[in-house]
C-alpha cells in the first residue's frame, strides 16, 4: 500500500516510516508529488489533518495520511496549540519557538509548567473519503527552564518526560517512539490501517 504523506517535516516523516515502515506501508511524501501545504484553517487538530490529508489525496489519486499535533501548556490556557510551529511568528523556527516559549513561562515554578504533546493522525483513502481514518495520542510532561538534549525536533529539548527523567530530546528514538503522542497515535492508526485497506472499507453501522 502506498500512502502520501501531508507533510514537509522530515523529523515526523522519519517518524511515521519507523513506526509504521515494517506494516507494508509505503510511505511518499506530498513534496515529491509536487503537492504544496495547504492553509490550516481549522480550530482544532483534528480540523487541520483533515484538511491537509484532503489536499493531499485530491491532488495525487492516493490514500494520504496527515497529522496535526502541537503543545498544549497548561499555565498558558493551552498555548501554543494549534500554533506550536509557529508559535515565534515564523513556521517551523524551532529555536525560536523555544525561545518565545521559555520567555512566556518566565517565573513560572516547575509544579506549574505541566505540559502535553497531542497529536491526530487522519488518513483518507480517497479525497472524498467522509468517513476519515482518525487516531490520536497524549504525552504529558513538564517544560524544563532550558533546552536539553541534541535529538528529536521541534519543542523536544524542552520537553521533560516524567517517567525518564530526560527530555525528549535526550531520548533515544526507539524509547521516545514507544511513548510520545506520536507513537501512541500511530499505535492505536495501525488496526485502523489494517481494517480499512486489507480487508475492503468498514460497514457504516
Amino acid at each position: 500500500m502506498k500512502l502520501v504523506i501531508a507533510s514537509g517535516n522530515r523529523g515526523k516523516l522519519a517518524e511515521f516510516r519507523d513506526l509504521l515502515g515494517d506494516d507494508g506501508i509505503e510511505f511518499v511524501a506530498q513534496g515529491e508529488l509536487g503537492v504544496r501545504d495547504v492553509e490550516e484553517t481549522g480550530l482544532s487538530f483534528v480540523e487541520n489533518a483533515v484538511l491537509k490529508a484532503r489536499n493531499a489525496a485530491r491532488a495525487t489519486g492516493l490514500p494520504a495520511l496527515a497529522d496535526d499535533s502541537g503543545l498544549c501548556v497548561d499555565a498558558l490556557d493551552g498555548a501554543p496549540g494549534l500554533y506550536s510551529a509557529r508559535y515565534a511568528g515564523g513556521h517551523g523556527d524551532d529555536a525560536a519557538n523555544i525561545a518565545a516559549l521559555l520567555a512566556a513561562l518566565a517565573g513560572v515554578p516547575a509544579p506549574r509548567r505541566s505540559a502535553c504533546f497531542h497529536a491526530v493522525i487522519v488518513v483518507l483513502r480517497h479525497a472524498h473519503d467522509p468517513r476519515p481514518l482518525i487516531a490520536e495520542g497524549s504525552w504529558r510532561g513538564r517544560i524544563l527552564e532550558a533546552p536539553r538534549g541534541t535529538g528529536g525536533f521541534g519543542y523536544d529539548p524542552v520537553f521533560l518526560d516524567p517517567g525518564s527523567g530526560l527530555s525528549a530530546a535526550e531520548l533515544e528514538p526507539a524509547r521516545k517512539h514507544r511513548i510520545s503522542h506520536r507513537g501512541r497515535a500511530l499505535a492505536a492508526l495501525r488496526p485502523l490501517l489494517s481494517g480499512a485497506f486489507d480487508q475492503g472499507e468498514p460497514p457504516c453501522s
